[in-house]
């Protein structure tokens, strides 16, 4: 234990700021979770998920983007903007002090995130063309209203028992939109220069200190830069006003990048596309020129990278949020030298921004690597009453997940999967370029599942095989496997499923296209674009990428521009022809070989389920062998079924 202790001495070493000790240089930051009521009080839900970070060794927890103007503050996320919502917050404070955390909040004004709710005000800068609305620039009078707003609000946060508080000034949000030039277009003593851009937000953190105790730090969080934003901020403007902000009596910068206007949003919460800690540098550069305690942020999701952040002195801290979604336990695992046992964020973002953007069908932010995110109190797993002998067919990511939980309570498992390797279709995502993260997330679950439960590889369970089990209940996770269409002149032309192109059991070479323009199509593609194939997609619907999330499509698509893939959205494939695809349009695409991404379909588990039936055997069939489905909604409907087995 004391090994990997040192190991990590960096990370686990105390820091001082003001009068908050912390014992660890790891912080949860202000994640939007849409986990507080309609009218943003703190919930039991929100107190649990908070409780369980703190617990797990976290050293402080952020509260998520606080409202502190009752008309601007959006359903179902946190705010501090009035009196009464004091109490709950306080609840949250106690919660996480009593599981050995401290806690800050994050005072925020969101501007046109405030959007996710057509009843919130939008509070602008300038005026700003939104749909085919104009939103009028904020007044002088609403300035100081908000000002007085955020005094309040920090008064509150006091009266609630945080330890800190955090100014989000970055991702043009409203204080963030008045430093920018790309957004800030008034012509007013807070516009124009510098100086006048800077008046905003310096006015919100004098406010800030004046109702804060000298003890008390003040973080902010900052952009390194603007990004793909005309007259936006350089990294020089950003350093000429955090040391102003020093001087105004700012402790820490929590050093982020992104914004919400621009394909730079992907920087917010980038998705496995963006290189790991791709941040970290403008943040020691930061450092540098101000001599500030400074936060790392940015796809910092293994203990190595963090120690190897803080022991080179580029920063002071680390924020380590996904990470702490996808394992609770990250920090005491990392601490005690059980990190084999860590589940590691892949930057999918299925769950979480993706989650958070899903009003209409997700409550709140979810994890596609932990099923119990958002649900720490309820989803509680207890001991089986009667402990069953349970046999899960098919190694993939549901099955696995459902042989865990079924093992954590007390049922015997056992695991079958036909292949060599356990992971199913996680594996084939990791084959794509730049995703090698995905793959070694399936070999660590299976690594930590052989540690667990009796496996069986290599072993296709058919009829005759359950026929004669001793087995008390059945969970059928067989997976699906490409969909295979017929088409005529298929003798005519080259062809090959996508899944192998990426698992290089074909090269094809020269003129390529891919049918079918969802993630796997577009990964595909990548594949053979990186080997020097030219390569043209053929999408039948009139958009590429539908199942991709926001952020991850942004980075997708940038990455087929910069290899240039051609993408022809409604593009229906009609037959083939030796010069390539002919279109329903009969325009002819010409290709050396076509490569099929259409899709998946489940595996057929019939014959096992009527053994089952037939035995009276209770079976589950659950992941893609129901229906092919993304990871996050296939794990926690293994963990689902595992869970009340």
């Amino acid at each position: 234990m004391r090994r990997y202790h040192k190991m990590f001495e960096h990370v686990f070493a105390p820091i001082r700021i003001r009068d908050m000790e912390l014992k660890n240089r790891i912080i949860l930051p202000a994640m939007g979770t849409r986990m507080a009521d309609e009218n943003g009080a703190v919930t039991d839900k929100l107190i649990a998920y908070h409780a369980a970070r703190a617990k797990g060794g976290c050293a402080l927890n952020i509260v998520e983007v606080a409202a502190v103007h009752t008309p601007s503050a959006p359903a179902h996320f946190v705010s501090i903007s009035e009196d009464h919502l004091i109490e709950g917050h306080r609840r949250l404070t106690d919660a996480i002090h009593e599981n050995g955390g401290k806690a800050g909040i994050q005072l925020w004004q969101g501007s046109i995130a405030a959007s996710m709710d057509p009843k919130a005000q939008m509070l602008v800068v300038s005026d700003m063309s939104f749909g085919p609305y104009t939103l009028p620039a904020i007044t002088k009078e609403q300035i100081r209203e908000v000002i007085a707003c955020y005094g309040k609000a920090a008064a509150r946060a006091v009266e609630a028992g945080y330890d800190c508080l955090e100014f989000h000034l970055a991702h043009n949000y409203l204080p963030h939109s008045f430093l920018s030039a790309g957004f800030n277009h008034r012509e007013d003593e807070y516009g124009g220069s510098f100086e006048n851009r800077c008046r905003f937000p310096l006015e919100v953190i004098d406010e800030l200190r004046r109702n804060m105790p000298e003890g008390m730090p003040l973080f902010i969080r900052i952009d390194a830069q603007d990004d793909m934003l005309k007259d936006g901020l350089t990294i020089e403007d950003v350093i000429r006003f955090c040391k102003i902000a020093k001087e105004h009596g700012v402790d820490v910068l929590d050093v982020s990048r992104g914004n919400i206007i621009t394909a730079a949003s992907m920087y917010e919460v980038p998705p496995i596309d963006v290189p790991n800690g791709f941040n970290i540098e403008n943040a020691a550069r930061i450092r540098r020129a101000t001599g500030m305690l400074t936060v790392g942020v940015g796809r910092i999701n293994t203990a190595a990278l963090a120690e190897e952040i803080l022991a080179e002195e580029k920063v002071d801290l680390v924020v380590m949020g996904r990470a702490q979604l996808a394992d609770p336990e990250f920090v005491n695992k990392a601490q005690q030298g059980r990190v084999d046992e860590i589940v590691h964020c892949v930057g999918c973002n299925q769950g979480c921004y993706d989650g958070f953007c899903d009003v209409a069908n997700r409550p709140h932010i979810t994890c596609m690597r932990n099923p119990m995110m958002g649900h720490e109190a309820e989803y509680e797993l207890k001991k089986a009453e009667d402990p069953k002998k349970v046999w899960v067919i098919g190694g993939g990511v549901a099955g696995m997940e459902a042989a865990k939980v079924l093992q954590e309570r007390g049922h015997e498992v056992t695991l079958f999967e036909a292949s060599d390797a356990l992971g199913g279709e996680f594996l084939l995502a990791g084959e794509a370029p730049g995703k090698a993260e995905m793959k070694a997330a399936a070999m660590e679950m299976g690594n930590q599942i052989e540690k667990l439960v009796s496996v069986h590889k290599n072993t296709k369970v058919d009829a005759q095989m359950l026929e004669n089990a001793d087995v008390d209940a059945v969970i059928l996770a067989i997976g699906s496997s490409p969909i295979e269409i017929r088409l005529e002149g298929m003798d005519k032309l080259s062809h090959v499923s996508a899944p192998e192109v990426l698992r290089h059991e074909v090269n094809p070479k020269g003129k390529v296209a891919v049918i079918g323009g969802g993630l796997v199509g577009l990964e595909t593609a990548d594949a053979l674009a990186c080997a020097g194939c030219e390569v043209t997609v053929l999408e039948m619907k009139d958009s590429i990428g539908s199942d991709l999330g926001s952020l991850r499509k942004i980075a997708v698509m940038m990455k087929m521009q910069q290899l240039q893939v051609k993408l022809l959205p409604n593009s229906k494939v009609c037959r083939f022809t030796e010069e390539g695809i002919v279109l329903e349009d009969n325009t002819l695409i010409p290709c050396d070989c076509a490569v099929f991404a259409v899709g998946f379909a489940a595996n057929d588990s019939h014959a096992l389920a009527e053994v089952c039936e037939k035995r009276d055997i209770p079976y589950h069939v659950i992941g893609d062998a129901r229906s092919a489905r993304r990871a996050l909604d296939a794990i926690a409907e293994g963990f689902e079924v595992a869970r009340t087995l």
